[in-house]
């Protein structure tokens, strides 16, 4: 049988650095392949030269339903059957369902070149209805549910107005999905699937790989590791091929933590989700902010560091912070980790050493002039403690993967040596390792005496890290967790209105 993708010594270097190394994957038409690795693996690399977006190098190889891949030219990818969604969709959110499908295929149109919008929308309507999605068509996207606007996507890439698809490629399709909509996603795959076509997927999430997955292909270094079945796969054997190595275990019981005096208190805490919440976290001290999203849990950090007006009070040490002060709040020992590390952490066109430096360049003047020979010499310790890979200074953020872009965030503010530090989903889209490498570096900023306020959506991520977790909901502290208590199972139990003290129905 011709295989849906066919890739042949697959290899790119940037600069000397080697990103793909020789690699060779085969898809079958109607199979789901998982591709899974670290960030900087190179699958987002593999992703790019299939796309057109990166000339490969000499040598590589790519067919696709047995025709052969033009590369670095996306009509290429195209027309002989590949179809991307990528994590940010793609999608002009106040526009209709039936003009963001029209997006890169055009609209039916009549004699006189005038849109036929009743057909347009029965096509739409239609194309949705066949991956299992009744949405009313003329309703602007952006007020779609996150599962609803994947779909929509889905539907875009695999419309057959030109050459039809034989290879959809997701890249994170459940990232900004909750768990019920992420199992939506799951069925709508599977349709695609059972249609012939063949769907390769890239997670950090090994419990979607092993829920939608048919095979599973591991890439580490820049070089395939392993290809195989999911049957049969424990999740411990695939995160030790991921990583290379077995993780450390973790053994909560035996950490014990010193804490010290009450670092942060947030005294009546409001905003515009937020209802009034008083938390005190000591020095040494991990707490966690749990809550589903609308709990008010996404608004917290912003309010807490200064980046939005509140009510109440937040005390830093025995002082009160000014409202809407990030950079009193910075001068005064508080350090935060934004959700959104792109939009509002990242100077994607900058260097690392620009990145890590930005927040306190004066370390490095000398009557005015800034010493890049001191300051390059200072970033390179910091991204060699993190393990940020490359730990080159002067290459631009935009060239590394999520999670060392993580790791460099956390580096700036590492070297400032906080008082506070505010980590708002610190290991959003990043992989096993990488999540291992950042928990590992809170345990020691509690251990130097930095009192921690970690707020996740990753419930096993707060059991990990926190030695107590707050509960909210709509906007109210409703539940505190720790010991016996602070369990996965509790954590969810209690975002979704029962507390953990309450027995299961």
């Amino acid at each position: 049988m011709t295989t849906a993708l066919s890739v042949r010594e697959a290899s790119k270097i940037f600069g000397g650095q080697v990103a793909l190394d020789h690699v060779s994957i085969d898809v079958a038409p109607g199979e789901v392949r998982a591709l899974v690795g670290q960030n900087g693996c190179g699958k987002s690399t593999l992703i790019k030269i299939l796309a057109g977006f990166h000339q490969p190098e000499q040598g590589t190889e790519v067919t696709v339903g047995g025709e052969e891949l033009q590369f670095s030219d996306p009509a290429s990818s195209e027309s002989i059957g590949l179809r991307f969604v990528h994590q940010d969709l793609g999608l002009v959110g106040n526009l209709d369902v039936v003009d963001n499908l029209a997006i890169g295929q055009g609209y039916l149109t009549g004699i006189t070149k005038t849109i036929r919008w009743k057909q347009e929308r029965i096509a739409a309507r239609e194309a949705l209805l066949a991956l299992g999605y009744d949405i009313d068509v003329r309703r602007a996207v952006g007020g779609l549910a996150m599962s609803e606007r994947t779909a929509v996507a889905i539907a875009r890439a695999m419309s057959t107005r030109g050459t039809p698809a034989k290879m959809l490629i997701l890249d994170e399709p459940t990232a900004n999905l909750p768990g019920p909509e992420a199992e939506r996603l799951y069925t709508l795959v599977r349709r695609v699937a059972d249609s012939g076509v063949a769907v390769l997927f890239v997670s950090h999430h090994f419990d979607e790989v092993f829920e939608m997955a048919d095979s599973v292909t591991v890439l580490r270094d820049g070089r395939h590791v392993i290809t195989r079945p999911v049957e049969g796969l424990t999740e411990d054997e695939l995160i030790e091929h991921v990583v290379g190595r077995k993780l450390d275990e973790y053994d909560k019981e035996g950490h014990s933590r010193q804490h010290g005096e009450v670092i942060l208190e947030l005294k009546d805490l409001s905003g515009a989700a937020v209802q009034g919440i008083d938390v005190t976290v000591h020095a040494g001290e991990v707490v966690g902010i749990a809550g589903i999203t609308g709990s008010g849990r996404e608004e917290v950090a912003a309010l807490v560091f200064g980046g939005h007006g509140h009510g109440g009070e937040v005390v830093l040490d025995g002082e009160v912070l000014p409202v809407s002060r990030p950079d009193i709040s910075i001068d005064r020992g508080m350090a935060l980790v934004p959700a959104e590390r792109h939009q509002n952490a990242s100077l994607m066109s900058q260097s690392l050493r620009e990145n890590i430096t930005i927040v306190d360049p004066g370390r490095h003047m000398s009557m005015g002039i800034l010493r890049h020979r001191s300051e390059k010499s200072d970033v390179t310790v910091w991204l060699e403690r993190l393990d940020v890979r490359p730990a080159q200074s002067e290459f631009t953020m935009a060239q590394l993967s999520g999670g060392n872009q993580q790791k460099v965030i956390i580096a700036r503010w590492l070297r400032q040596e906080p008082k506070v530090l505010v980590l708002d989903e610190p290991t959003q889209g990043v992989d096993v390792g990488a999540k291992a490498d950042i928990h590992r570096m809170v345990d020691e900023a509690a251990a130097q005496g930095a009192g921690v306020l970690v707020l996740s959506t990753d419930h096993e991520e707060l059991v990990r890290v926190c030695d107590r977790v707050i509960i909210l909901r709509r906007g109210k502290a409703v539940d505190e967790l720790s010991g016996p208590r602070l369990t996965n199972d509790s954590i969810t139990a209690a975002t979704i209105g029962r507390d953990s003290s309450e027995p299961a129905a």
